[in-house]
């Protein structure tokens, strides 16, 4: 008896310093500057040399099995889809569409960014191609016209967080592969939360408009309005035709990303007529470089992940977070928080990967849905691409704009401030999320 009990003390310490020596590592790859992908990998290694008892072959396997997943291949082919509607003029004829619409209301480009973004996140789902895309194109145009540089780049940043959470979304798809959840549900879970960021973003960007005195454009006449939308039609069709072969259970996510992949190189190549097949080299290369640093992340944070299991620290952080309330909402409220805190240094795939095993049973523990726990937390992460210092969006946009992050930063604080609105409009109302899915899937 005094043996065993002798043991599970030796055990517990044993597992409390290998969990102190994974943080310390993670911790202090992070701040050398490592990539994310590469510090989970390299946190991993040194934790399991740690351990002397677990061993190294368990890497490969763990990292194989992180990514042998048939949903999975959504990942590069909504990826590929995006990179070649960027080629073949899809993104342009949104951007003209959504100008047509808004660009005669004051402060009509930073709209027009907007809108395009929650189009262009019916189709691709990701939000970093959000902002390198239309960013690209926007924030030139809109710096010509005078609008300011920092804000210009700032309302980009911003409304390229809606593109993880309205249908499709590359994070909902590993969140529903990891958690063992419904994509096609978690896609319908973020229609409406989606829409209200959109809309959240839209308030914002026309009251700073509105007090900067930001230029208007004219009104589109009828004629244009129907020439826009004749050009734009196909790539306003393919959300459609994504989410409604999913749910006509005609394809899987999976397979409606390859549909997207199709849709997208015949609009190009035969209709507009902007991709030669001398461009799919680049295209096809650039979605691989991409698919390559998503599926490394994925891999090594399938290690971490099961040291982290392996150690019971689901259970841990139940215990501790139980030890607060029992209460769901307060639940809910510290979650957020400590969601929201991830967010600002550790990229959205991999804190995916990590942590959903270790909170969504303590969410199911307190009554809370599945899956409206699961776009709470997509939401929350996604917050944090434009939340400082690690914000890749905010990166991606100074770079675009040639300004500074501490320009950004401050020029982004209102944004944020209303996105983080939304989130918790959209935590303590589960309706908002669950009334579509619950409505369309019996």
């Amino acid at each position: 008896m005094l043996w065993r009990r002798e043991r599970r003390r030796r055990d517990w310490k044993r597992g409390f310093k290998l969990l102190w020596i994974l943080g310390i590592s993670f911790v202090t790859f992070l701040i050398l500057g490592i990539p994310i992908a590469f510090v989970l990998g390299l946190t991993s290694f040194v934790a399991l040399l740690y351990s002397g008892t677990i061993p190294l072959l368990l890497m490969p396997k763990e990292m194989f099995s992180g990514t042998d997943s048939f949903p999975l291949l959504a990942v590069p082919f909504f990826i590929l889809a995006g990179n070649l509607m960027n080629a073949g003029g899809i993104t342009k004829r949104l951007i003209n569409f959504c100008n047509i619409l808004l660009g005669y209301v004051r402060g009509g480009l930073a709209l027009v960014n907007v809108v395009a973004s929650m189009f262009f996140a019916g189709i691709t789902g990701a939000a970093v191609a959000d902002t390198s895309a239309l960013g690209s194109i926007l924030i030139p145009a809109m710096t010509e016209e005078n609008y300011d540089r920092d804000f210009s780049a700032a309302v980009t940043a911003a409304s390229s967080t809606v593109g993880p959470i309205i249908p499709p979304s590359i994070p909902m798809v590993i969140l529903g592969t990891v958690g063992e959840l419904s994509i096609g549900a978690l896609f319908l879970a973020g229609v409406i939360p989606g829409i209200m960021v959109g809309l959240s973003l839209l308030g914002v960007s026309y009251i700073i408009s509105r007090r900067r005195n930001y230029p208007k454009g004219r009104i589109k006449t009828i004629k244009e309005f129907f020439f826009g939308l004749k050009d734009a039609i196909l790539a306003l069709l393919m959300p459609g035709i994504i989410m409604g072969g999913i749910l006509g259970g005609i394809f899987t996510p999976t397979e409606a990303a390859v549909v997207a992949v199709v849709y997208a190189l015949l609009v190009s190549f035969l209709i507009y007529r902007e991709i030669r097949w001398r461009d799919l080299h680049k295209i096809l290369v650039d979605s691989i470089v991409t698919t390559s640093i998503i599926m490394l992340v994925i891999a090594n944070s399938a290690i971490f992940g099961w040291i982290l299991a392996n150690q019971q620290v689901p259970q841990a952080f139940a215990h501790i977070f139980l030890s607060i309330s029992n209460n769901k909402w307060v639940i809910l409220l510290l979650i957020n928080i400590f969601l929201l805190f991830v967010g600002t240094f550790m990229e959205t795939t991999a804190s995916l990967i990590i942590l959903t095993p270790i909170l969504l049973p303590l969410a199911v523990k307190v009554g809370i849905d599945p899956i409206h726990f699961g776009l709470v937390m997509v939401l929350n992460l996604v917050i944090g691409l434009i939340t400082p210092p690690l914000g890749v969006c905010l990166f991606i946009a100074c770079s675009i704009a040639k300004i500074t992050l501490e320009q950004i930063v401050k020029a982004i604080l209102p944004f944020l401030i209303a996105v983080i609105a939304v989130l918790f409009i959209v935590t303590y109302i589960p309706q908002l999320s669950l009334w579509i899915p619950q409505m369309i899937i019996k």
